[in-house]
């Protein structure tokens, strides 16, 4: 376990340092001064330019601004933003738990659905119901998700009512910001209307969470199905067959737990997915996350939030893949092996 803990720490380590050689990159591809699309002052006078021409090592060689940049992140400061001239790392501290808390309901939607539905395909293989699961998950994988998003808005709060089509709360309810998410803060706050409060935050965040879970619960259907088949084809389950268990004892008691193992690898590549796929959704429904805001610094040209937004939007996607690789291997010994690790 100490040989894969360090291979995904020095794994972790260089993906960090070209993340940051992107970043600084795009200060100078990025049109305009460098010195103020690495630091968003649009509005600084001669002298604070000189200052942070200073800070920032601009008149030096690349390596010293390198170095600079990098300097400037490990203290927090992402710069300011061109649009608002507000501090970066505070509007993401502000938008990132939004869309944290929205990818995470989405991907338990997507796993509740996607898993169990894919065990009862790779059961029933080569049957009717493998077939019309697979042919159901290939046509859910192929709808666009703008498009889903606006005909869920229009069944589901156009014409039936059910279910609001914007925002993460009603203004209704005056809830404390602590966490940034907001059923942590519903449940924190002492408002005496705080299980009202929590039934809306159910509300608005269904709708969006189900869009955005549809094309990685198809494929969520496709892994379950193919590792519940290994599992099905092992020595180890004709084993069980052999001593007499039955079929039910044998998926109930050994398979699933097997096929579970397989399927929970390939989960962080799918975060990936669901936080692209959550990035347009936000912008339909309006939800006040980072991938709104990322979008919406992208028509306004702010550079310095384009490159503290994918900094630190990557960064939070490939911490997430090396938690799952971690929980991988706890479940999994085989995968603490060194040809595993790389």
């Amino acid at each position: 376990m100490l040989i894969f803990t360090l291979r995904r720490l020095n794994l972790f380590i260089f993906t960090i340092f070209l993340l940051t050689l992107l970043s600084f990159s795009l200060s100078f591809l990025f049109p305009g001064d460098q010195l103020i699309n690495i630091s968003g002052q649009v509005n600084a006078t001669p002298k604070q330019l000189i200052v942070l021409a200073e800070q920032y090592q601009t008149n030096n060689n690349i390596f010293q601004q390198y170095f600079a940049y990098i300097s400037h992140l490990f203290h927090g400061d992402l710069g300011i933003s061109m649009a608002s001239q507000l501090s970066i790392s505070t509007e993401i501290m502000s938008f990132l738990p939004a869309t944290i808390e929205l990818t995470l309901v989405a991907l338990f939607i997507a796993m509740l659905f996607g898993i169990p539905i894919g065990f009862i395909a790779a059961i029933n293989h080569r049957k009717a119901t493998d077939n019309i699961i697979l042919s159901i998950s290939m046509i859910g994988y192929s709808i666009p998700v703008f498009w889903l998003g606006l005909l869920a808005i229009l069944i589901f709060s156009i014409q039936l009512g059910w279910l609001p089509s914007a925002g993460q709360l009603s203004l209704l309810f005056e809830i404390e910001h602590v966490t940034g998410i907001q059923f942590i803060d519903i449940l924190l706050s002492d408002s005496p209307y705080k299980w009202q409060a929590f039934q809306d935050a159910s509300a608005h965040i269904f709708l969006p969470a189900c869009v955005i879970a549809l094309a990685p619960a198809t494929i969520f259907v496709r892994l379950a199905r193919t590792a519940m088949m290994d599992v099905l084809d092992s020595q180890y389950i004709r084993a069980a067959k052999a001593k007499g268990l039955s079929f039910k004892q044998i998926i109930y008691h050994h398979a699933i737990r097997n096929a579970m193992v397989h399927v929970i690898r390939d989960v962080g590549l799918q975060f990936a997915n669901l936080v692209t796929i959550a990035m347009v959704t936000e912008v339909i429904f309006s939800w006040p996350g980072i991938g709104r805001w990322l979008i919406e610094s992208i028509f306004q040209r702010d550079h310095t939030s384009i490159q503290g937004g994918l900094l630190v939007l990557s960064s939070f996607i490939f911490i997430v893949h090396i938690v799952i690789d971690f929980i991988y291997a706890a479940l999994n010994p085989l995968a603490r092996e060194s040809r595993h690790g790389t």
